[in-house]
């Protein structure tokens, strides 16, 4: 690269609710080329003059795509670091998005893989990069939103009750949350059409069944409560 040139990439950090442990998984892909050919990286693309992206969304949507292979439930661009160290070959920016996905979506092919969001935030696994801040910046906006917003709800299966989604917020947000205050927001999206009574119960090994809800958005963005989650 042209010490001139500015090297400029869309990176994904794509998240889900691990179905198991019901911990945050990162979708990694294993990089095939240099610079640090074989490591585990955010999927990601290059975008200039000759890629065929008209927009970052646009490559966002190639990087997901062609190296993520999932289709997110939720998208959006969370920022841009820059700089002249980031990458071996020269200064270098990278734009990042948040990408939501179904609990039960899984990779195929032997350079994708869910790795434990705790162990890359613990730096017990590092990535190449800044691909490691990049993750903690994503997860930090999906916690500040999780507050306020219905983005945990896009983390749980397709018919979810609601401990499914009390497991989602308090993985989002890294502690823990009142049952009864999910309820309530379980409640109110009912009310505005957000989310659908499905009529039919889980019935857990133990303890008394379970209703099973529908999360249905209506709108692109999100869905906004009155009070934070945290308030009870």
């Amino acid at each position: 690269m042209s010490t001139a040139e500015v090297l400029a990439s869309v990176d994904i950090v794509a998240l889900r609710l691990s179905p198991h442990s019901q911990r945050l998984e990162v979708l990694l892909h294993q990089r095939e080329r240099e610079p640090h050919a074989g490591q585990w990286a955010l999927p990601g693309v290059i975008v200039n003059g000759r890629t065929p992206d008209n927009s970052l969304d646009a490559a966002a949507e190639r990087a997901l795509a062609e190296k993520a292979r999932v289709q997110p439930r939720h998208l959006e661009q969370v920022g841009t670091e820059g700089n002249a160290f980031r990458d071996p070959r020269g200064w270098s920016l990278s734009t990042y998005y948040l990408a939501l996905l179904d609990p039960d979506v899984d990779v195929e092919g032997e350079h994708l893989a869910f790795h434990d969001l705790d162990s890359l935030l613990s730096r017990r696994v590092l990535l190449p990069f800044d691909h490691g801040l990049l993750v903690e910046r994503a997860v930090e906006r999906l916690a500040a939103k999780s507050v306020y917003t219905n983005l945990p709800l896009y983390l749980v299966p397709e018919r979810f009750t609601v401990l499914d989604a009390l497991a989602a917020m308090q993985a989002c947000l890294g502690q823990a949350v009142n049952g009864t205050s999910v309820r309530k927001r379980l409640e109110r999206m009912k009310g505005e059409g957000w989310v659908e009574d499905t009529g039919e119960k889980h019935q857990p090994r133990l303890g008394r069944p379970q209703q099973l809800y529908r999360h249905t958005p209506r709108e692109a963005r999100a869905f906004v409560f009155d009070r934070s989650l945290l308030a009870g």
